[in-house]
């Protein structure tokens, strides 16, 4: 992986309560790895949105989370499901991992899946969940998968990860660039 391009206006903007990093990764292996990394900074409380078209590799993504936090189940995609939690086969924290690409709804719609009662003990990652949870927390990770429209056969993806809020100007992002 390497270093991206510079901010994209239609990415969160950075302020000074933020960070971010930008990555290109080549193939599914890399993204998965990344998922990985990333794991290795997040703790129970951690909400993580990721973002990007259909076939990104957002699931991708969060397989290599599921990884690295060391969670019991397959990391399949819960678009019809909706959310699926994988506990922890350790002393680390279960992963929530949400799709919320057939909710309409904002807040409200999510608030039958008590996310908020999760948070605290959990790492909770949300596809597709642009407008409809920030109210969580302000301390939040947002990744945003890019990839050329309508190429299939292209594997690469520009990936940018954000974090929002005190949590997480702390933490060196520049890691998952490793």
């Amino acid at each position: 992986m390497e270093a991206a391009a510079p901010h994209n206006p239609a990415e969160p903007a950075p302020t000074a309560n933020s960070v971010d990093v930008g990555l290109t990764v080549t193939s599914p292996e890399q993204m998965r790895e990344l998922g990985r990394r990333l794991a290795k900074l997040l703790r129970a409380g951690d909400l993580v949105l990721l973002s990007g078209e259909l076939g990104a590799g957002k699931t991708t993504l969060t397989r290599g989370l599921g990884e690295g936090l060391g969670v019991r189940g397959a990391v399949t995609s819960p678009t019809f499901v909706i959310a699926r939690v994988h506990p922890s086969l350790g002393d680390g924290p279960p992963l929530v991992h949400v799709d919320a690409y057939r909710l309409s709804g904002g807040l409200d719609e999510m608030e039958d899946l008590d996310l908020d009662v999760s948070l605290p003990e959990s790492v909770i990652v949300v596809e597709w969940g642009e407008g409809k949870v920030e109210e969580l927390t302000e301390d939040r990770l947002q990744v945003v998968i890019h990839r050329a429209v309508g190429d299939t056969t292209d594997e690469v993806r520009e990936v940018t990860v954000t974090g929002l809020g005190e949590r997480w100007t702390a933490t060196d992002l520049t890691v998952l660039s490793a």
